[in-house]
């Protein structure tokens, strides 16, 4: 079996079409998790990280009515998601569902109203695809593109709500703009340059249905001088076994 391990929890790794990957640990991470949000959804979960990094991010907050779902259109995806969450030190809060976003907008996610959405969603339009059908579906955007979620989230957020999603940074003007098209406004972004010399590689973007006059801005560098920079280690700090305390 195999087996992720975090400083709080760990990760049966091996049933999901996604894996444990550094873009799901920087969303988990990096996006806004508030004492208040009583109600979140995760996207497209797989193994189920992000959401566990939520859970544990939430109830070091001490929240105590706190809900975290979680959907994949994956068979295999949501029952390693739902075993993780047994697992873990926060059953209580978790729970996976195998649903597609499509057929949960049109039941019970429909009816709801979620303080926070967050994905990792498929990014990957033109590429080459994979050969094997669930790695493919997991990867590529013609199964669950961010322009979905954004569909659903501007009907599904609380007025308070806040959407977080990592994405490629070449995806930034097509996000904010299709964000806008359906009143969902840029609140903050990250970017994410692998060393300091290249271009930002990823961006974690977060959007609510109010229009910030000053979004929040920032740059994470993951190496300097061939390890890990400080900023790095800080991030996921409380997260990865390797990184220091801080």
């Amino acid at each position: 079996m195999s087996v992720f391990r975090f400083k709080r929890f760990s990760v049966s790794n091996d049933r999901s079409a996604m894996k444990v990957n550094t873009d799901g640990v920087l969303l988990g991470a990096l996006m806004t998790v508030r004492p208040e949000d009583a109600l979140s959804l995760d996207i497209g979960t797989g193994t189920g990280t992000i959401a566990l990094m939520a859970a544990q991010r939430i109830r070091a907050s001490h929240s105590a009515l706190v809900s975290i779902r979680a959907i994949d259109s994956d068979a295999l995806s949501a029952e390693e998601a739902a075993g993780n969450f047994r697992n873990s030190p926060w059953p209580d809060i978790l729970s996976a569902i195998h649903v597609s976003l499509q057929e949960y907008s049109e039941g019970e996610g429909g009816e709801l109203r979620f303080d926070h959405i967050f994905s990792n969603p498929p990014y990957f339009d033109e590429v080459l695809k994979a050969p094997e059908p669930r790695r493919r579906a997991a990867r590529h955007s013609d199964t669950l593109s961010y322009r979905d979620i954004i569909g659903f989230s501007a009907t599904a957020l609380a007025d308070d709500g806040i959407l977080s999603l990592i994405l490629p940074a070449e995806a930034e003007t097509d996000l904010r703009r299709h964000a806008a098209m359906y009143g969902l406004y840029l609140s903050g972004i990250v970017r994410i340059r692998t060393t300091e010399r290249k271009a930002p590689s990823r961006i974690v973007a977060e959007f609510s249905r109010h229009r910030s006059p000053a979004p929040s801005e920032a740059v994470l560098i993951l190496n300097r001088d061939g390890a890990y920079s400080e900023e790095y280690e800080r991030v996921v700090s409380d997260f990865y076994l390797w990184a220091k305390e801080r």
